[in-house]
């Protein structure tokens, strides 16, 4: 027995050195608590209750209450199926994405983007960041005082040359006439109604420090007599009288990512003469159930075999990255489209207001028109300016896959898994924008839809529902 207490006593000595002198304290905490508890001395039975006393403390002073702000159905095994209400334990936030939780005893992965804290620390969060601005003009405006964004839109002939037509089709009716140009960016909106008709003023107006070097190009291009270039946002700036043309380049992402509309509204009601004019006139959201075989194959298919190993396990994981948000800056190809698209939503720039964008609903019916694989939905807007002159053509601006690709191409939404459908098949649902109530530039795409299928042996109908977080 002295024997063996000699030689565990120069074996915990060893490890002590061992600790002390090696990178072992960079070992995880868990292990760290486990290892010292032997260094200790402390018998099994003690070590197990310290551990779980502060398993239990950490715990409860990691773990943070958060309600549900809507529905949303698990995809997998490892994700928590919630109503809107629930009020989930949050147990860790491995990624900004997706959060590990607790929901009545069943744990799982959670989107980040459906939940908000219960009230009361949501209340003490809002003290500590109280400076926190909901719209992030700094981060939204300092994009627009560089030049990449003004680089990708200038050299976008589609939309730019569709605002040039605008102007030179309607110069007559220009003539004399008032206008002004909400977030002009370089002005050249401006700079083509100074130079393509006559009216007698126009007003830029832009937010971002590029306003400074607005000033310079409307200088540079002899157009300071008819051009004056205001920096400020529009809730905000002042003019000296009322306008006849409002025109701006307001769309974002999916038509209304980022809510300058708001701002063109505010201009509207301020502004704009009774009988004046909005360019764009309408706007239209457009939507169409369509294959991706070839970014399902890039960011999932991959999986299956690589190098000729089976790396199927991370399959979940990828589609959590890479399908639960839409994807930006898609090129759909025409033969892509299972079906002829649909508009979705129609927005008459006279009549909407403020109020409606907070959630705008919409409905659609496709009967498939070919067989194939559905991997999800395509969305992209059109813009139609009204013309001025009697008899004249409206002007469009359309950023679908039949049309010259523009900056913002098609705005793709993957389904968590392809189903199989054949010509005849019907697809049917709604597609819902809610504005984040927070986060003003942001908000959530959501999708119900089922399909149909009717055949002389079987008659089916396949239902879902996936929301997509669009954020900055």
């Amino acid at each position: 027995m002295q024997l063996k207490k000699c030689c565990d006593d120069n074996f915990t000595a060893h490890l002590r050195r061992v600790y002390i002198s090696s990178e072992f304290t960079d070992a995880p905490s868990y292990f760290v608590k486990r290892f010292n508890l032997f260094l200790s001395g402390k018998t099994a039975g003690e070590s197990k209750s310290d551990m779980q006393t502060e398993n239990e403390e950490e715990e409860d002073a990691s773990v943070e209450e958060y309600v549900a702000l809507t529905n949303y159905t698990g995809s997998g095994s490892d994700q928590l199926s919630f109503s809107s209400g629930d009020t989930l334990l949050v147990h860790s936030k491995p990624s900004s994405e997706w959060w590990w939780a607790e929901l009545k005893g069943d744990i799982g992965y959670v989107p980040a983007s459906y939940l908000r804290q219960d009230a009361a620390a949501a209340a003490a969060e809002e003290e500590e960041e109280e400076d926190e601005d909901p719209w992030q003009d700094e981060e939204y405006f300092g994009s627009y005082g560089k030049l990449r964004l003004h680089l990708e839109m200038l050299s976008d002939k589609s939309r730019t040359e569709a605002y040039r037509q605008v102007i030179l089709s309607n110069s007559a009716s220009l003539r004399n006439k008032v206008v002004i140009d909400l977030g002009c960016g370089t002005g050249i909106i401006s700079l083509f109604c100074a130079q393509l008709a006559q009216p007698s003023e126009v007003f830029a107006v832009e937010a971002s420090s590029m306003a400074e070097y607005t000033r310079q190009l409307v200088k540079q291009n002899g157009c300071e007599a008819v051009v004056t270039v205001l920096q400020g946002r529009a809730e905000e700036i002042e003019l000296p009288e009322r306008v006849d043309v409002l025109v701006s380049e307001w769309m974002g992402n999916c038509l209304l990512f980022e809510f300058m509309v708001e701002s063109v509204l505010v201009a509207r009601d301020r502004w704009l003469k009774e009988g004046g004019v909005m360019w764009p006139s309408s706007a239209t959201l457009t939507l169409v159930p369509c294959q991706a075989n070839s970014y399902y194959a890039e960011k999932m298919a991959f999986w299956e075999q690589p190098y000729g190993l089976d790396f199927t396990p991370l399959q979940p994981l990828a589609q959590q990255e890479f399908f639960t948000k839409p994807k930006f800056s898609h090129l759909i190809e025409p033969d892509d489209c299972l079906t002829t698209p649909c508009d979705v939503l129609c927005l008459d720039m006279y009549t909407l207001q403020v109020k409606d964008l907070e959630e705008i609903k919409g409905q659609f019916h496709f009967c498939l028109e070919k067989s194939g694989v559905f991997h999800g939905f395509t969305a992209w807007f059109t813009v139609h300016f009204e013309s001025l002159e009697t008899g004249g053509a409206t002007v469009e601006l359309n950023t679908g896959p039949n049309s010259e690709p523009t900056h913002w191409k098609q705005t793709l939404f993957m389904l968590d898994r392809p189903v199989s459908v054949f010509a005849g098949d019907s697809i049917s649902g709604n597609i819902l924008l809610r504005r984040n109530s927070v986060w003003r530039r942001h908000m959530t795409v959501t999708l119900h839809w089922s399909i149909n299928s009717s055949t002389e042996e079987t008659d089916t109908t396949q239902v879902g529902t996936k929301s997509f977080p669009m954020w900055r």
